[in-house]
C-alpha cells in the first residue's frame, strides 16, 4: 500500500514537471521577425518550359506558372518584390531555387513572373529586387 501511494506521488510529480516543461514560455510575448533588409539592382532573366516539372534546389518541382524565382543566396521561402525598372511593373515571388548561373544576373524568374512584369520579349530586364517577407 505504501509502494502504491509512493508511485502515485512520483507519477504526479513527473506529470507536473512534464507539463511545466511543455508549457514554459507560452505566456511570453512573441516577436514578429522582420525580413532581413536586402535590396539589389541588376539584370534578371527567366526560365520556362525546359525546366518545367524538374526538381528545384529546394526539392520542390519547378512550375513555370507559379510566382517563383531562383536566387544565388537568399534563403528558400524568402519573398521578394521584383520591379522592372524600364516599365515600373512589379511582381512578388518566392525563392525556391538557386541561380542564375550566368555572370551579371541577379535573379531568374519563373515564366509567369517574367510575363507579369513584361520581360518575355526581351528575355532580360534591368530590375530592382527587395525582400518583403521571410
Amino acid at each position: 500500500m505504501i509502494v502504491r501511494w509512493h508511485c502515485k506521488i512520483v507519477g504526479i510529480v513527473l506529470l507536473g514537471l512534464y507539463l511545466a516543461a511543455a508549457f514554459s514560455g507560452c505566456g511570453a510575448s512573441r516577436e514578429i521577425k522582420k525580413p532581413p533588409a536586402y535590396e539589389a539592382t541588376g539584370t534578371a532573366s527567366y526560365y520556362g518550359r525546359k525546366f518545367h516539372g524538374r526538381r528545384t534546389a529546394s526539392g520542390e518541382r519547378y512550375d513555370m506558372h507559379a510566382m517563383t524565382a531562383a536566387h544565388p543566396s537568399l534563403a528558400f521561402g524568402t519573398v521578394v518584390r521584383v520591379t522592372h525598372l524600364k516599365n515600373g511593373r512589379s511582381v512578388t515571388v518566392r525563392i525556391n531555387d538557386r541561380g542564375p548561373f550566368i555572370r551579371g544576373r541577379i535573379i531568374d524568374l519563373s515564366f509567369a513572373a517574367a510575363k507579369t512584369i513584361g520581360m518575355l520579349a526581351d528575355g532580360l530586364a534591368r530590375v530592382r529586387i527587395a525582400v518583403v517577407g521571410p
